[in-house]
């Protein structure tokens, strides 16, 4: 059994104790985002009071069981109930403590009740790709480990391991040598894409990052996947799968993977910033999987920096922020979210613009 490692008890004692003394920042709602140019700076108490306006968004709209629902045919209720709960430590909200510390305790609860028997954190028909919200909810399990009370810990430690061991054996299941090393809709697939590979990759990179014991061959396999993916022409974009069209989306992912995976600035990942700097987004709603690809853009060229995180978040300020409504909320504008609707439009904008805040470990440079 893979036994993850975690902070030890005491962590959630210190931070109860440091946000009782005001020292927490984001407990507050204060945490400032680290803009780290002039160019940035001016969009920085803009993009503060957005933060802030979204996750009460979301606070509001928490089900009495911990998840957020869009539609009673919901059918990715864990994966999008890990987004909105990742979306507030991204603020530096902690479990248990603070204006929205029940919030996430509610939401970690309900993805921790909803394992099945085989490791797989879902709740919905298995036809609709469960290994999404398996990924994303092993992936906040991960992040959320030795921030939450003992009781909490003690299920986590149950439930993660078996989780983390469904995504490792997905990636051995047997396939052409096209597919080898993804991952893909269901955990017994024949088949590989970008996008669930990239999910599964952040799960093992975060596991590995708190000192479970990952295979460092499965991390390594899953990035050789991702070059398979290097789109036709060799300009820089990746594609969905293999020998496919890019689209920024998937170059931001295959981004990201490389540069939290240890191939910082190697030629794929600065051949893919390059990519997304000739491919910005022009209004909200640009492009297929909106919400989807500017989170994976965000998040890719932060981690690369420089130029690329300074272009790609100045386009990304000036959409976000005239785009948010007035709850709050970001429409979910491509309804490609398996119903996850406004919840999961607004989840994807927190994750993607507060990453300069820095608060998630697996996200940090």
């Amino acid at each position: 059994m893979i036994r993850p490692f975690h902070k030890p008890h005491s962590m959630h004692r210190m931070l109860t104790a440091l946000a009782a003394a005001g020292l927490l920042l984001g407990l507050a709602g204060s945490a400032r985002a680290d803009v780290e140019s002039p160019a940035l700076a001016k969009y920085r108490d803009s993009l503060d009071r957005s933060i802030d306006k979204a996750l009460a968004f979301l606070a509001t709209h928490q089900q009495p069981d911990g998840s957020w629902v869009y539609s009673p045919r919901q059918q990715n209720v864990t994966g999008i109930t890990g987004l909105c709960v990742m979306a507030f430590l991204a603020k530096g909200y902690v479990p248990g403590v603070g204006p929205y510390g029940e919030a996430i305790n509610r939401g970690v609860d309900f993805i921790l009740g909803s394992q099945q028997p085989n490791g797989l954190l879902f709740r919905g028909p298995s036809g609709q790709g469960p290994m999404y919200s398996h990924d994303i909810s092993t992936l906040l399990l991960s992040e959320v480990s030795g921030m939450v009370d003992p009781e909490r810990q003690r299920k986590i430690d149950e439930v993660l391991p078996k989780a983390l061991k469904l995504t490792l054996a997905a990636q051995q299941m047997p396939k052409q040598d096209k597919d080898a090393g993804g991952w893909r809709y269901q955990s017994d697939s024949r088949d590989s894409d970008i996008s669930c590979t990239g999910w599964a990759l952040m799960v093992l990179r975060s596991a590995r990052n708190n000192g479970a014991a990952v295979p460092k061959d499965a991390i390594d396999r899953g990035l050789a996947y991702i070059q398979k993916c290097y789109g036709r022409g060799g300009d820089g974009g990746f594609s969905y799968q293999p020998n496919g069209a890019p689209g920024w989306g998937r170059t931001g992912t295959a981004l990201l993977c490389l540069e939290l995976c240890g191939r910082h600035a190697d030629r794929y990942a600065t051949a893919a910033g390059e990519w997304i700097l000739n491919h910005l987004p022009r209004r909200f709603g640009d492009g297929e999987h909106f919400s989807y690809a500017m989170y994976y853009c965000a998040q890719g060229t932060f981690q690369l920096g420089d130029k690329y995180w300074e272009t790609f978040a100045t386009r990304m300020y000036d959409i976000m922020l005239a785009a948010q409504r007035a709850d709050g909320s970001w429409p979910d504008i491509n309804k490609n979210s398996g119903n996850g609707g406004e919840y999961y439009s607004t989840a994807m904008a927190v994750l993607a613009m507060s990453v300069s805040y820095r608060q998630l470990p697996i996200y940090q440079r």
